[in-house]
């Protein structure tokens, strides 16, 4: 065989008819084909997964231990493979520590610049940081309570690895008995603390232990001195009971999850290097991990390098203000004593009933209620001896609840409250997860949490020529690290995420912007000679952008390595070397390659339905008629993230589609704004928090929103599209009503493989068995008991037409349309699955195996059996994810019929021949990011096709027959013949 192809003989991963390949090294190769029918299970399961078992049986026996181990594929063989590196859609991290900053190691690049070559400036006068002397240190201190008790330390060893035998023997050479070791003190005298070499370690030799006396100066500035010594210029102070009011601002809070359980002191750092005459701010030495949010040293103590705080929101507590006071406080009930004494008391204090609403208190009132009262209020209780009295202040609903959150130990308490609680913007770092003293060190003139609030364009552009305003030492030190902060910036603009903030959580990323940060990090690596294995690359981006991924992946195609991606997109088959087309039906109708070789042949094939529409001998049609609606939902003031103070009306009745390029604020539109706000608004769910906007107008027009998003229908194995859909429980109620269940005594529940009675015990209902193998991957076999059906054998005896329960699970949806086409309730069910494009899905496969589009489509496909009353809102966010041109056309005839029914559709979407379907558009752009958030165009696909400003019109052009204006693409397009329905 030569060593220019990748050889694939014999591959039945899935659904793969025993399949022959050859695919090129060191090209571009495009697996395409319709939904179901094997292009994963290539590409995925058999290529990558070949690749990467090899790769790893290659390490040793304890390597592998670590590492686990892939099951082998079901191929005869694979030949000439290279590592092969996975590129997919999953998302980068669930952490909300996570940023776009973090899993591109950009924010490490950034903290060794700002370690490094940073000046650092007091917070509270502005002005630059210098020395300061051990007596301006001790004047510091004795501003403490007189009577602090406080520990003087030599901090001689920061998170460094170690057992530190020598040092300890040291220390106690040089007198000193005490030491801490990782918050925990000891006497060295009598135990020598045992450390793990491995580990990192942190020691602060304890100087001296003090009580703050003016009297006690000279023995502090003994102590002070001779911890600088012996820990070079720094200092520590650690109060194991901090007052209330510190008289210097700190910057190091050892408190919270960041720096272990129970750790409540006070640390303050003390540094010869660092210190302001004019401030009492304290400054500890500028390290790489000051500028780290998942490290106590430089996180925000506040919200623990969150960014957020949870606060109990006073519109959650008081929801209707037109109720009376006694009923007004959603989280007090008036039927407990306690609270009903204290509402009593505080009305009476104020001279008003219980039952006056609390709209009509003075706003004064209102605030007393709510955060407290500025005077004393007589509280009177009744007990067994009679009446009893207590005069204080009363603390108010909103910090009563805040301080029972913190304090009670019960569980239930703490949720209750929670209910009452929203997420917030840290006060303190104003969400940019800092402590203060590290938002105030600068390089040229810009602090850290500046550049990661920046998008990675401008952070690029940021970044260019900054060497002309750092100092020639600055420069010295800096050239590298900026090197390599524009190079990985560059990268992560090539790939489209130019709009991207540093600072974005990565949990909020698309898959798409998710795959595509990995694709950056790996055109970085400058790897040659690895297989890059991708799936759909091109989702979630705009047309425009598309080229620019496109460039980056030939790019690493030139460097000398393979790709082979799955994927729809037209635009990615023309540029591939390569394209093989899987089909030429899918599921068990699939698993074959119907055509294989260049863009051309392709499209030359007959038996290639890909072909039929890249040559035009398919296509989706242009509808002939636009809706018309004489209302709209109006969203007015719409300005969450880059959202530029929108009004944006969306046509009761008809099909919209929010386009735009990618990061241009469409996805914040649709899910901060129009689902939250409706769903807070007429839901009356608190769990969600709209993004901020002034009002959503003609509400009374519609009766509910429904959110289909990308999201699991289930977690575990045991739930699947069957059940998922209802379409199961119509299938046992037909496998009870049979003869032979009548005369058993079966009923319903005896078909479900999710409780004890007729599902096989032995793999309690799973079908497979967990074997665990030492320095091996886990295997799972067929339980023995069942042999996979998931049922025992006296269920497996009854049978409808032939068939058993587990032989309905086992069938298509297509199949399974054909077999239950007597039953009307079935019929209609699986049809609805059939006509969103997941004829080839079999009944029972686990909802943890599909992707999230077909996730979406098995949602549309539920929603569209219920019973359809008309003005429902339907909300979808780029629901052709994953979907072949063939079963696009039946999606869109699906969202067609749904709107066709009264309601109103409103889709995010990039796939032009959706938006081309479209009665309505809503263009934002003009670019991504901060340059984005406005509406570019708005009206009829023509309408927005003649907006020159409209990057979505000028690609729309080329597929709108009543456009006369080219698109960038219209050479291309080549004259159709009518739809072929067959």
């Amino acid at each position: 065989m030569s060593k220019d192809f990748i050889e694939v003989r014999g591959a039945e991963e899935h659904n793969l008819k025993d399949l022959d390949v050859r695919i090129p090294r060191e090209t571009f190769t495009v697996v395409t084909g319709l939904s179901g029918s094997g292009k994963s299970s290539l590409a995925f399961e058999t290529v990558y997964a070949e690749g990467q078992r090899r790769y790893i049986e290659s390490l040793s026996a304890y390597a592998r231990n670590f590492l686990g181990q892939m099951d082998k594929p079901q191929v005869e063989s694979v030949e000439g493979l290279s590592p092969a590196i996975s590129i997919d859609q999953k998302n980068a991290a669930n952490n909300p520590r996570s940023t776009v900053g973090t899993v591109t190691e950009l924010h490490d690049y950034l903290r060794l610049l700002y370690a490094r070559v940073g000046t650092q400036y007091d917070p509270i006068t502005g002005e630059e940081v210098g020395e300061q002397s051990a007596q301006e240190m001790v004047s510091q201190l004795l501003e403490l309570p007189e009577g602090t008790r406080a520990k003087i330390a030599a901090p001689v060893a920061r998170d460094q690895k170690g057992a530190f035998e020598d040092l300890f023997e040291d220390l106690v050479s040089e007198g000193y008995a005490r030491v801490e070791v990782d918050g925990e003190e000891f006497d060295l005298t009598l135990d020598t603390p045992d450390l793990d070499k491995n580990y990192d370690h942190t020691i602060d030799v304890i100087v001296d232990r003090v009580k703050i006396d003016p009297a006690s100066r000279s023995r502090l500035a003994d102590s002070v001195e001779t911890a600088l010594e012996e820990a070079d210029g720094v200092l520590k102070v650690i109060v194991p009971d901090p007052p209330e009011d510190v008289p210097f601002a700190s910057n190091t809070r050892s408190t919270g999850a960041l720096a272990g359980e129970g750790d409540d002191r006070l640390v303050v750092e003390f540094s010869e290097e660092l210190g302001n005459p004019n401030s009492d701010f304290q400054f500890s030495e500028i390290e790489t991990r000051s500028f780290s949010f998942n490290s106590p040293h430089g996180a925000c103590p506040a919200c623990e390098g969150l960014g957020q705080t949870k606060e109990v929101d006073e519109d959650l507590v008081v929801r209707d203000p037109s109720k009376p006071i006694k009923h007004v406080f959603e989280a007090w009930s008036y039927n407990r004593s306690y609270y009903r004494t204290r509402l009593d008391s505080v009305a009476e204090h104020f001279g008003v009933s219980v039952d006056t609403p609390f709209e009509d208190l003075d706003e004064d009132v209102r605030r007393q209620f709510l955060y407290g009262t500025d005077e004393e209020v007589v509280f009177e209780r009744q007990t067994r001896n009679g009446t009893r009295r207590k005069t204080k202040r009363f603390e108010g609903v909103i910090p009563n609840l805040e301080r029972r959150h913190v304090e009670t130990d019960s569980e239930s308490t703490r949720e209750h409250i929670e209910d009452y609680m929203a997420v917030t913007t840290c006060p303190d770092c104003e969400g940019t997860r800092l402590k203060e003293q590290s938002r105030h060190v600068l390089v040229a003139g810009t602090s850290i949490t500046e550049v990661n609030r920046m998008s990675i364009g401008d952070a690029l552009a940021h970044f260019e020529g900054l060497e002309a305003e750092l100092t020639e030492r600055e420069r010295t030190i800096a050239t590298e690290i900026l090197k390599e902060i524009r190079a990985r910036l560059g990268f992560m603009e090539e790939v489209g995420l130019e709009y991207l903030t540093l600072d974005r959580e990565a949990s909020t990323l698309s898959g798409g912007e998710s795959q595509r940060i990995r694709l950056a990090t790996q055109v970085g690596s400058g790897l040659v000679g690895v297989l890059y294995v991708l799936d759909e690359p091109s989702i979630g981006l705009h047309q425009r952008d598309n080229d620019r991924l496109l460039d980056t992946l030939e790019g690493l195609r030139d460097l000398g390595n393979t790709l082979l991606v799955v994927e729809h997109d037209e635009e990615t088959m023309r540029r591939a070397d390569n394209v093989i087309d899987m089909g030429p039906g899918p599921g068990k109708r699939g698993g074959e390659i119907v055509a294989h070789g260049d863009f051309d042949e392709i499209v030359e094939s007959e038996a290639s339905v890909t072909g039929d529409y890249l040559a035009g001998r398919k296509e989706i049609p242009v509808p002939e008629d636009r809706r018309e609606s004489d209302s709209a939902l109006r969203i007015r003031g719409a300005r969450q993230h880059n959202l530029k103070d929108l009004d944006v009306s969306i046509p009761i009745g008809q099909f919209t589609a929010i386009t735009g390029v990618s990061g241009s604020g469409k996805s914040t539109l649709m899910h901060e704004i129009l689902y939250k706000g409706l769903a807070r608004e007429m839901n009356d769910n608190t769990s969600v928090d709209p993004g901020d906007h002034d009002a959503i107008e003609g509400i009374d027009e519609i009766e509910t929103v429904r959110l289909i998003d990308q999201s699991p229908i289930g977690r575990t194995p045991r739930s699947n599209p069957a059940t998922y859909t209802g379409v199961f429980d119509h299938v046992r109620e037909l496998f009870a009503e049979t003869k032979l269940s009548k005369q058993r005594g079966y009923e319903k529940g005896r078909f479900s493989f999710n409780v004890k009675g007729g599902r096989c015990e032995a793999c309690g209902g799973q079908g497979t068995v967990k074997i665990e193998m030492n320095f091996l991957s886990d295997v799972y076999v067929p339980c023995e008991e069942c042999d996979g059906a998931r049922y025992n054998d006296e269920t497996l005896d009854v049978e409808y037409k032939g068939e058993t329960i587990a032989d309905v699970l086992d069938m298509e949806v297509s199949e399974a349309l054909e077999f239950f086409e007597a039953n009307t309730q079935l019929r209609r069910r699986l049809q609805l699955l059939e006509d969103v494009g997941l004829g080839y899905m079999t009944l029972g496969q686990p909802s943890t195996t599909l992707s999230g589009g077909e996730a979406q489509r098995v949602k549309l496909a539920e929603e569209l059996g219920k019973k359809q009353t008309g003005d429902t809102l339907y909300l979808l966010d780029e629901p052709t994810t994953g979907l072949h041109k063939e079963d696009e056309r039946k999606l869109i005839e699906v969202l067609q019929r749904l709107t066709d029914n009264g309601n109103t559709v409103v889709v995010v979407e990039h796939e032009l021949d959706l938006v081309k379907n479209a009665d309505n558009i809503v263009d934002l752009g003009p670019e991504g990011g901060e340059g984005g958030g406005q509406i570019v165009a708005s009206g009829t696909p023509e309408e927005v096709a003649r907006t020159e400003a409209s990057h979505t019109g000028r690609y729309l052009r080329d597929l709108l027959p009543a456009i006369e204006a080219e698109g960038p693409r219209s050479d291309r397009r080549k004259p159709a013949a009518p739809m072929d329905d067959d």
